[in-house]
């Protein structure tokens, strides 16, 4: 799973949102630990023009009396193997409302018996873009306009495996072709994101064990992923 984003303000993220020509790239919501629930930027398609919009990092919300909070069902991560599951969360999602999730790099956990260990990886020299999907909830009483959303993963990739072997968030290639197709809110046609669906990484990571995401204490020395996809 991906469980923790960082968002820098540096040149790789703005690059990244030039190429896609995000039109308000002043509102990008930067932070180190970007935690499930907390709001984010996703960057989504109307009518032809891309843009930031802020989202709750949960899938799936609850109407409260005069908002919305996340869901008991856990959803911050929708599994690669739910995409093509009539009546699952991310069903009509994947083919109605995918969307970006830009950022500089990501956190794992992984927990053996009663210890959790925490790994941050970064993007070196580069930004990523998440594969992600997005939810608009109108409240009944309000009229009020939430949108949610969250990150695709995959199956483990062997180069994460000694740091968490659960699963691997979705990176999409930074291709126009794959990009485009992805944004675009009238593309239904899913089997073309097929080879997405594969763990791929796409980016040498910085990797760096922590001591607990809150207090981002290093422990031992940073260290370099070069993953074997690296040109995928």
């Amino acid at each position: 799973m991906c469980g923790r984003l960082n968002i820098i303000d540096d040149m790789f993220v703005q690059a990244l949102m030039e190429d896609l020509r995000v039109s308000n790239q002043q509102e990008m919501l930067f932070g180190r630990f970007k935690m499930p629930t907390n709001d984010i930027s996703i960057v989504r398609e109307i009518d032809g023009e891309r843009r930031l919009q802020t989202a709750t990092w949960w899938l799936l919300l609850e109407t409260c009396y005069e908002g919305f909070k996340p869901s008991r069902y856990t959803s911050f991560n929708t599994r690669f193997d739910k995409l093509n599951t009539p009546n699952s969360a991310g069903f009509q999602p994947f083919r109605e409302s995918r969307c970006l999730v830009i950022a500089s790099g990501f956190g794992e956990t992984e927990k053996k018996g009663k210890d959790s260990y925490y790994h941050d990886f970064i993007a070196e020299n580069s930004a990523i873009a998440f594969g992600g999907l997005f939810r608009d909830w109108q409240h009944p009483k309000t009229g009020e306009v939430t949108t949610s959303c969250s990150i695709i993963t995959n199956p483990p990739h062997p180069d994460l495996m000694p740091f968490h072997s659960k699963a691997s968030p979705m990176i999409l290639p930074q291709n126009d072709e794959v990009l485009d197709a992805w944004l675009n809110p009238a593309n239904q046609q899913v089997e073309m994101f097929d080879d997405l669906l594969k763990p791929a990484l796409r980016h040498d990571f910085l990797v760096q064990q922590i001591n607990k995401p809150s207090q981002h204490q290093p422990i031992g020395q940073t260290t370099r992923l070069i993953p074997n996809d690296y040109l995928v």
